[in-house]
């Protein structure tokens, strides 16, 4: 077969990005919402509501982004460590390193003559074997190194989009009872949308990925709004 043909194969390539924007825009949408909902029933003026709203949704940007700046650090130096032991395994005991492989391949109903040829193909070359032990032992594959900062940003700006939709009826409104409404309303519309792309995105099926994505959020929406209430 030509390598340059396609097999018309689709696989989806960047589950990071939409862990990080799923993430990120969940807390975005109901948290700030709930703050709004629950500032509604105590306040007379939108004014309130949208200071208050916005320095919550500048609070917890930078906070959920450095949760994922941590997060992808630790992944990093975690893979940095168990490469480093394995590379030592390799050295001082590469008869054992080797039975490992024949373990993994085994699994997958190689024969045992075959499991013999690939662990002495692959400890002719100590990085290929490490990487294969890497992967198929401990199942790590090799971090961005970029990664952390990435998803620091993407979980950030993600958390920014979906708190300004909540917070975006009380900009156009003048009542706080009717900001509440309207927010209600792009609220569940915004968490339709979002679930329905990102489904898609991911090879589900979309209309059922819109639903579960709306109902969730609404009963995390509610749920934060109650206690707001409640606390207010």
């Amino acid at each position: 077969m030509n390598p340059g043909h396609s097999t018309g194969e689709q696989h989806f390539t960047a589950p990071n990005l939409i862990k990080d924007i799923v993430i990120g825009m969940a807390d975005g949408l109901t948290v700030p919402f709930a703050l709004a909902a629950g500032l509604s029933g105590a306040v007379a003026s939108n004014g309130i509501i949208i200071t208050a709203g916005v320095a919550e949704v500048v609070a917890g940007s930078i906070a959920m982004g450095l949760g994922g700046y941590l997060a992808g650090r630790t992944d990093a130096e975690h893979y940095a460590v168990e490469l480093n032991r394995e590379r030592h395994e390799v050295e001082t005991v590469p008869e054992l390193e080797k039975q490992e492989i024949r373990n993994i391949l085994g699994e997958y109903g190689i024969s045992k003559r075959l499991q013999d040829d690939v662990a002495e193909e692959l400890s002719r070359d100590k990085r290929l074997w490490v990487d294969f032990m890497m992967r198929f032992e401990l199942g790590l594959d090799k971090p961005d190194p970029m990664r952390a900062r990435k998803s620091a940003f993407n979980i950030g700006a993600s958390y920014v989009v979906g708190g300004l939709v909540p917070l975006s009826a009380y900009f156009i409104t003048d009542a706080p009872h009717m900001g509440l409404l309207l927010s209600s309303i792009i609220t569940v519309s915004f968490l339709f949308i979002f679930g329905y792309v990102k489904t898609k995105l991911t090879g589900d099926k979309p209309l059922l990925g819109a639903i579960k994505t709306t109902l969730i959020g609404v009963l995390a929406a509610s749920a934060a709004f109650l206690i707001a209430r409640w606390v207010s």
